[in-house]
């Protein structure tokens, strides 16, 4: 059983990997972190860096999360990318982090959570990003 992540290295990214760890540790499921990017992932802005993308994955596992994995998936787009791998994963929950937004800005949902909550096999966990998280804090506190 596996509980997947859509990471970017943002303050909504770095909320909803709080979470999927808290909810990976409460279930004794593993955690499968996706920092899915398009083209080459040098080159991508949402693209985190592997080794520290590994270095989240440890302080995960020092959270109380047994199993966690990373994954960098190159495709079109991240939607798609993070639905497909929670499929063949088999997940039981994906979380993705939301930005905050205007009171205007709250009548649309970004195109990519849309697709993500429409289209997943599996229920789907949206966290907003905390109020004044700005800084490359990550899990538990830790920097």
């Amino acid at each position: 059983m596996t509980i997947v992540i859509g990471y970017v290295d943002k303050p909504e990214g770095r909320s909803a990997l709080r979470r999927a760890a808290k909810e990976a540790a409460l279930r004794s499921e593993k955690l499968l972190i996706i920092n899915a990017v398009r083209g080459e992932a040098a080159t991508e802005p949402m693209a985190a860096d592997m080794s520290d993308l590994r270095q989240l994955a440890e302080r995960t596992r020092h959270q109380g999360v047994e199993t966690v994995d990373v994954l960098q998936p190159l495709g079109p787009d991240f939607a798609d990318a993070l639905i497909a791998e929670a499929e063949h994963h088999e997940a039981t929950m994906i979380v993705i982090g939301l930005r905050r937004r205007s009171p205007v800005g709250k009548l649309f949902l970004g195109s990519t959570a849309q697709q993500i909550l429409l289209q997943a096999h599996c229920p789907v966990l949206a966290v907003k990003a905390e109020e004044g998280f700005k800084d490359r804090q990550t899990i538990g506190g830790a920097a």
